[in-house]
């Protein structure tokens, strides 16, 4: 090697790794691309320095990589399993209530039809709960499809000129977690998966108490459909009016469809692929 000629730096390189599994080394420069060994031993006079960052990762062996790429993805695993399961906890505990206030609701006449209007309520506040814990779900469902789509992908099926950055996105990540989607996209997305179902039962539960006279606490007689002034006065809640609950309820109502059907969220990871919670 000529004086002031060195090696060009390889900010990844897993070449013995691969080769025990696969048998054949495998090398990506800082662009993702594939390189030969010609390549790598290619010397060049204007090579820039390589980063702190990478300087750090070359003093590791190869096993140590691995090893320490495999319990990092172990233990992401791991975080995003707490909070999925963390999601299905609030989830059942939305099914619960609307059990619940149904059977309450429409299992004797006595009950107030109020009581389906305040499992709105639980169910919109759950939503809400549920929305919050997706936030943190998401970052670290994201940092494992990171992995999967990055570096074992790479490793099954390489694909030339594939994203290399990945490493330097996940360290950022690292040093300041920050949330990849917001409260709103995170709303919609919950209730586009669960809860628009809760809704909806709910929903047609009120008409049918408040519409169906065998339903009603007023000893009516057995039958379906009641006069609009009929259900304006069963539809009243306390001091307010029959007719402005029903306003309430309706615009409710379509603005959670028109949230739910209507308003585009950032897709983010939900852009990959079919699989998705």
């Amino acid at each position: 090697m000529k004086t002031g000629e060195r090696f060009q730096p390889v900010t990844i390189c897993d070449m013995q790794a691969v080769a025990g599994h696969f048998g054949r080394p495998s090398c990506f420069d800082g662009r993702g691309v594939q390189m030969s060994q010609a390549h790598i031993a290619k010397p060049t006079e204007a090579a820039a320095a390589p980063r702190v960052s990478d300087a750090f990762a070359l003093k590791l062996t190869s096993s140590e990589l691995a090893t320490t790429m495999s319990h990092f993805h172990r233990a992401e695993i791991a975080r995003m399993a707490g909070w999925r399961d963390r999601l299905d906890r609030t989830s059942n505990w939305a099914i619960t209530v609307v059990a619940a206030m149904l059977s309450v609701s429409l299992s004797t006449p006595s009950a107030h039809h109020g009581v389906l209007l305040f499992a709105m309520l639980l169910i919109t506040l759950l939503l809400w709960i549920e929305a919050r814990r997706y936030r943190f779900f998401d970052v670290y469902r994201a940092r494992v499809r990171q992995f999967e789509r990055y570096y074992f992908a790479q490793i099954f099926s390489p694909q030339p000129d594939y994203a290399s950055n990945w490493l330097a996105i996940v360290g950022e990540g690292l040093r300041s977690p920050r949330f990849l989607i917001s409260q709103r996209a995170a709303l919609v997305r919950r209730l586009r998966r669960n809860y628009v179902f809760m809704y909806t039962i709910l929903m047609l539960a009120w008409v049918l108490k408040i519409t169906t006279p065998s339903l009603q606490r007023d000893g009516s007689p057995i039958g379906f459909g009641a006069s609009l002034l009929d259900t304006f006065r069963v539809a009243t809640l306390g001091p307010v009016p029959g007719v402005v609950v029903v306003c309430i309820v309706t615009l409710f109502y379509v603005a959670m469809l028109c949230a739910a059907f209507l308003m585009r969220a950032d897709d983010g990871e939900l852009s990959f692929g079919d699989v998705h919670v």
